[in-house]
């Protein structure tokens, strides 16, 4: 918030979503390099794979998130039982 001005670190390489759950929020979000098209990929935010309940229906997803394909369940058999 702005009163507790606390912040997330996401190391690289690690997939992230976030939901703003106020009006009027402020995201700032920082890089470790400059963006390369064709260098990033990532993970639909409705993926069935991983069940993701966001508290409210989205209301802005831009089309390159919006349009990544299944993953793939086999390749998250590497992580079944991690918590």
């Amino acid at each position: 918030t702005a009163a507790n001005r606390r912040a997330l670190y996401i190391p690289p390489g690690f997939a992230h979503g976030f939901q703003t759950l106020e009006p009027d929020t402020e995201v700032w979000y920082q890089m470790t390099d400059f963006y390369q098209p064709g260098v990033t990929g990532g993970l639909r935010w409705n993926d069935p794979a991983f069940g993701i309940q966001w508290p409210l229906e989205p209301t802005a997803i831009n089309q390159r998130d919006a349009t990544y394909p299944d993953v793939d369940r086999g390749e998250l058999e590497c992580f079944r039982g991690l918590e």
